[in-house]
């Protein structure tokens, strides 16, 4: 599918120039642009080209807005219509969707996020999606005054690494209030809990290029399945954009995606379509019991391994699978079996599933994408904190 991914303020825009590092070679990426009051973030970007990042909100003085929220509304009120144009080079009427990418606890971003989702809805038929981070709680904790270095790096213009995580008091307040504009303004929100990915004794911080790794991967792996452009990889079961749609819905409900990737060995012999998949007379030398355990493996861990935010109890009203790698291992009736297996395991009654064969893939892979969700206990705490 043809998709127009934006990375708003210093959190979404680091993001966006990490997918346009790992896939912007890749044909799904329609186009990518960075907005941000703050002229050092966006200097700081280094795979986002420069003419495709835009600095808006004199107002700001070309600085950030130190989480100032209703400040940030206001700029991204007086300026949505300014950023859409900024876009019009890249034709994103032939956008098959939008995703905004946008840390939810920050001014700039969180502020002009909806506002740049309702014009994009205005303008164009695609539906738009958001990309939330989630701040953690010891963002919001009170602490000793933050030191300069540490202003810096709330705005993205210090290091990625080293010292403690800065203080940003009004973190989770903007995130709740963020979540539920952007519930009215977008199709569907995709939540990821910063905190929940953090490992022992480790700061948001020295966390934030693994981090971002993690969500630009989810990103393509979702988006970016099955469209590789090569004429002999074409699914049996295609993955478009109405599917994704199908899947999250138009209601700004909350959605979670878990991946998960197994290696392989490719096929020693005989033809890459192998195992009746694509129909070929001749099978590659791939044993059967172990594409079943490949494929079994990847299912379960996408599905009950971390997704990008928690699914209480792995319940969801609608579900998509998406099963990829090298053609001569995805055995047909093991993803059949897999998307029975998930239907039980989610209690959903719709499921939805497309395969994405990569010919010269060495891993087989699985995405689970989850909508309908109750509510998860991370996103509970958000709201209750402007209860």
């Amino acid at each position: 599918m043809r998709l127009h991914v934006i990375g708003l303020g210093g959190a979404g825009g680091r993001i966006v120039d990490r997918l346009a590092a790992d896939h912007g070679h890749e044909r799904f990426l329609h186009g990518i642009n960075a907005f941000d009051t703050d002229a050092a973030a966006l200097d700081a970007l280094r795979s986002v080209d420069e003419s495709r990042r835009y600095r808006f909100g004199d107002a700001a003085d070309g600085s950030g807005l130190d989480g100032d929220l209703h400040a940030a509304r206001r700029l991204g009120d007086a300026h949505a219509s300014e950023l859409g144009r900024a876009m019009d080079d890249e034709t994103p009427s032939a956008a098959e969707a939008f995703v905004l990418v946008v840390g939810l606890g920050g001014g700039a971003g969180a502020g002009a996020a909806p506002a740049l989702a309702e014009e994009l809805s205005r303008l164009y038929d695609a539906p738009v999606y958001a990309v939330g981070l989630l701040p953690t709680p010891a963002e919001s904790a009170e602490s000793p005054e933050s030191t300069a270095d540490e202003a810096d790096s709330a705005r993205g213009g210090a290091s990625e690494s080293g010292g403690r995580d800065p203080r940003r008091p009004l973190a989770e307040k903007n995130a709740a209030r963020t979540l539920d504009a952007l519930s009215d303004s977008c199709s569907a929100v995709f939540p990821f809990d910063n905190d929940a990915w953090l490992r022992p004794g480790e700061t948001l911080r020295d966390a934030r290029g693994r981090l971002n790794e993690v969500v630009a991967e989810r990103v393509a792996a979702l988006f970016g399945a099955g469209d590789s452009g090569e004429a002999e990889s074409t699914p049996q079961q295609v993955l478009d954009a109405s599917d994704i749609a199908r899947a999250v819905g138009d209601d700004g409900e909350i959605a979670a995606v878990g991946h998960a990737t197994q290696a392989v060995d490719p096929p020693e012999s005989g033809s890459r379509f192998g195992l009746g998949l694509f129909g070929s007379d001749e099978s590659a030398a791939v044993d059967a019991s172990a594409a079943v355990s490949a494929i079994e493996t990847t299912i379960r861990k996408a599905a009950r391994g971390k997704s990008t935010v928690e699914v209480p109890d792995g319940r969801a009203d609608r579900t998509l699978l998406v099963v990829g790698g090298p053609p001569a291992w995805l055995n047909r009736q093991a993803i059949a079996d897999g998307r029975r297996w998930l239907a039980d395991e989610t209690g959903s009654g719709a499921i939805l599933s497309g395969d994405a064969p990569e010919p010269d893939g060495e891993a087989v892979f699985a995405v689970v994408l989850r909508s309908g969700i109750d509510e998860p206990a991370r996103i509970r705490e958000l709201r209750e904190s402007i209860a």
